[in-house]
């Protein structure tokens, strides 16, 4: 069977002075259309690179994908031709930008903007473009869209340029969504509405969404499988409910304890995960969350865990996931062992 989108051991590296910097290393997963990624991790996991080297928009003279495969509809866009990705950047997979302020360009107006794509990739004419981005503005909630379409980004609030975003990524009906962080610093009325209109887009076009966040609430909500990243490696991957319900990793155990819960009354403190992500020029040796892990052992220190199936396609790279007795019901806050 041919997925949508399939990323299989993917290695992202950077270049520099300092050293390389692993930013992603061995992420796996496939993606169908109509599906929701969650895509989930601390900063500095290796979540916006793994989008990045999808869109093929790392820059050549600081990194470059050393290792691994991407293929969008079976064909491999690793070591396309920038002619050939420009083809499916944009037009076939568009991507929601993290700060839509330095994401839109100042000196153009939004509604030129949008119509760039349509012209470029669609071949319509300056008229038609131009409808069209009007149109897309209405169809995000941009009121009086034909005239904001002339405005300028700074003319626009935050949630507005956000609306703007996404409308400039659907222009071309794209297969996929990428979506980085497209609720932070909005408020929470506007993250709900933001998500909401990404959640009917996807029903009206059946397009398949990969959203990156640090929100955990949000893609238990939407998202039909969840990818756990920890220092550019795949910690945990599976079914959302499995995840969410059933987790099988101490870094998942680790994010899920430190989160308020509504449905607990009784007042118990949150669980933080002690320590800080490690620098990605120096990952620890073996697990690299093994520092922070109460559960260490001294396998963890010296053997790298494969991301290996648990249960029914329900991943996890941990060398005790899925024995007896290793279960989040024994996670506590507890100092990191010696």
């Amino acid at each position: 069977m041919t997925h949508l989108l399939e990323v299989a051991g993917l290695k992202t590296h950077f270049f520099t002075q300092d050293g390389v910097v692993r930013a992603v290393d061995g992420v796996t997963f496939t993606l169908d259309a109509g599906q929701t990624l969650g895509v989930v991790g601390e900063s500095g996991s290796g979540k916006s690179v793994t989008a990045l080297s999808i869109m093929g928009l790392i820059p050549a003279a600081q990194g470059r994908v050393v290792e691994g495969d991407i293929r969008f509809k079976g064909d491999s866009v690793v070591g396309m031709t920038e002619d050939q990705m420009r083809a499916i950047r944009g037009n076939r997979i568009a991507m929601i930008f993290q700060d839509p302020m330095t994401s839109l360009n100042p000196v153009f107006r939004v509604g030129v903007q949008i119509a760039e794509s349509l012209r470029v990739h669609k071949g319509m004419s300056k008229a038609d473009a131009n409808q069209r981005a009007v149109e897309l503005l209405d169809l995000v909630g941009i009121p009086h869209p034909s005239e904001r379409a002339r405005d300028y980004p700074h003319q626009f609030s935050g949630g507005m340029r956000q609306r703007a975003m996404i409308a400039m990524a659907l222009a071309c009906d794209p297969d996929i969504l990428i979506a980085d962080e497209p609720t932070t610093a909005l408020d929470v009325t506007i993250q709900a509405q933001i998500i909401d209109l990404m959640m009917s887009l996807q029903d009206r076009t059946g397009s398949a969404i990969v959203m990156i966040t640090h929100d955990l609430g949000v893609v238990a909500d939407i998202a039909d499988n969840v990818l756990v990243m920890y220092a550019g490696h795949p910690a945990e991957l599976g079914a959302a409910d499995e995840v969410f319900y059933k987790p099988q990793h101490p870094y998942t155990w680790g994010l899920l304890d430190s989160l308020p819960r509504h449905d607990v009354t009784d007042k118990t403190e949150l669980c933080p995960i002690k320590g800080q992500p490690p620098s990605l020029v120096n990952v620890p040796s073996g697990c690299p969350f093994h520092p922070r892990c109460p559960y260490v052992k001294e396998v963890c220190r010296t053997m790298v865990p494969q991301l290996r199936d648990i249960e029914g396609g329900h991943m996890s790279a941990c060398h005790f996931s899925g024995e007896p007795g290793f279960t989040r019901t024994e996670m506590a806050c507890a100092g990191v062992s010696s």
